[in-house]
């Protein structure tokens, strides 16, 4: 019997094409204020840089709650891909590849036995940055 409720990670992500380098922080849920925080990390991450970020349509992406953040964050470049486009998101690639090597066919007894499996790939993924070059079909010239 299954009680249709499981254990999920919320994750943003994000990946530099030129460099394979990938920031990826995990929150309790997907809310405008947990991207928000996401968003700061970024700038943290990538100080004095502009961030273009190409994003999804989710909600929380465009909630006018975030919109005084951005407005006084000009380096942080928010692009939206067309509707039901994931093919064209490069993270969805890292998600995928997360999907494939630590989710499926994957029993977990608890949140944090996937937390810890899901740390355990972020840290490999800061070792291997032109296999995840390779994996978004572009290498940096």
């Amino acid at each position: 019997m299954t009680t249709g409720k499981h254990a999920s990670a919320t994750l943003f992500g994000a990946v530099a094409p030129a460099t394979g380098q990938i920031v990826i922080t995990e929150a309790d849920q997907a809310t405008a204020e947990t991207f928000q925080t996401f968003l700061e990390t970024l700038r943290a991450t990538f100080p004095d840089k502009t961030v273009h970020l190409v994003l999804d349509n989710a909600k929380i992406h465009h909630a006018k709650i975030l919109q005084p953040y951005l407005e006084d964050h000009p380096e942080l470049d928010l692009r939206f891909l067309p509707p039901y486009s994931p093919n064209l998101n490069n993270t969805e690639r890292l998600w995928k590849w997360l999907r494939e090597k630590v989710i499926l066919n994957t029993y977990f007894p608890d949140l944090e036995a996937i937390r810890r499996a899901i740390a355990r790939f972020r840290d490999y993924l800061t070792t291997v940055p032109e296999e995840i070059q390779s994996r978004l079909g572009r290498v940096a010239t």
